[in-house]
């Protein structure tokens, strides 16, 4: 599959790259970051995927996050796909923020007119990895995944639903319980149908109760002034419990920031470091 070199920028001894392609899975073009950090030029190195939220753009993580240096630092290569299919001329897909485009959450889409296009899910886990060890110096067995809010989500739900894909998963302010809050039901919803019995394959904290994979070490990162916190669009809370009751070890860390709109990079920039020392700790071991 042809890529198409947007953007090239060295980057701590590294290149922040943008490419753009034709997606099979979503029908459309499609853009991605990628970090490549100084080791990748001399031999493969693991992928951690980093999913955005609500809104988003590939741009938002890669210029406002300062994940680079820590990066290149473990030598990892850092993908950061788009958060929704573009352009696809269905209607009603730019009327909202919280549904369409820039709001694909994540997940494949079963219901008109969304079902050929809306299909994140499969283009996540299945067509962007593909495309990215075809094209770059991976190692196709050391993969692990992160995200924000919408994206956090994601990450988790492919944690759960794919035991040993990923060798760790983390997440900044995830939505952990979609089925139960407003975000969540307008998309699983939209995207999947009135019946939501079928939402539960993309609920974390359902997942999660059934759950018999590997073990998993799950980090959070959670703003204590979270608008969306208190508005009960998160519910971190669910998630935690359900973890508790199946043994499967989170650290969730309540920290005193904020994480909503565009400043939410200001708390992801201040706790990446973390994440990414978390996932190398798994990539590299």
């Amino acid at each position: 599959m042809a890529l198409k070199q947007v953007s090239s920028n060295k980057c701590f001894e590294g290149f922040q790259k943008v490419f753009e392609h034709d997606s099979a899975e979503l029908k459309c073009k499609m853009k991605f970051g990628i970090y490549l950090p100084p080791k990748a030029e001399t031999g493969k190195c693991p992928v951690l995927y980093w999913l955005s939220g609500l809104t988003c753009t590939e741009q938002n993580f890669i210029t406002k996050a300062a994940f680079q240096q820590a990066a290149a630092q473990h030598g990892l290569i850092v993908v950061a796909p788009d958060t929704s299919p573009r352009g696809c001329n269905i209607e009603g897909e730019d009327e909202s923020w919280d549904f369409g485009t820039g709001a694909g959450f994540y997940v494949d889409a079963t219901e008109e007119p969304w079902k050929t296009n809306y299909r994140m899910y499969s283009y996540v886990k299945d067509e962007l990895p593909k495309l990215i060890n075809a094209n770059f110096p991976t190692d196709p067995e050391r993969m692990s995944v992160f995200g924000h809010s919408m994206g956090g989500h994601g990450a988790l739900i492919l944690a759960l639903k794919n035991p040993g894909k990923y060798k760790s998963v983390s997440a900044f302010a995830p939505i952990c319980n979609p089925i139960q809050c407003q975000w969540g039901k307008k998309a699983l919803g939209g995207y999947l149908g009135p019946d939501a019995s079928k939402w539960e394959a993309y609920d974390a904290t359902h997942l999660v109760k059934s759950y018999s994979g590997s073990r998993l070490d799950i980090l959070i990162d959670q703003g204590k002034d979270d608008q969306f916190l208190s508005a009960g669009q998160l519910l971190p809370d669910n998630f935690i419990a359900a973890c508790t009751e199946k043994k499967i070890p989170v650290v969730f860390r309540l920290q005193q920031a904020s994480c909503f709109c565009s400043p939410c990079y200001f708390f992801i920039a201040s706790f990446i470091n973390d994440h990414i020392k978390h996932h190398a700790k798994y990539l590299n071991a």
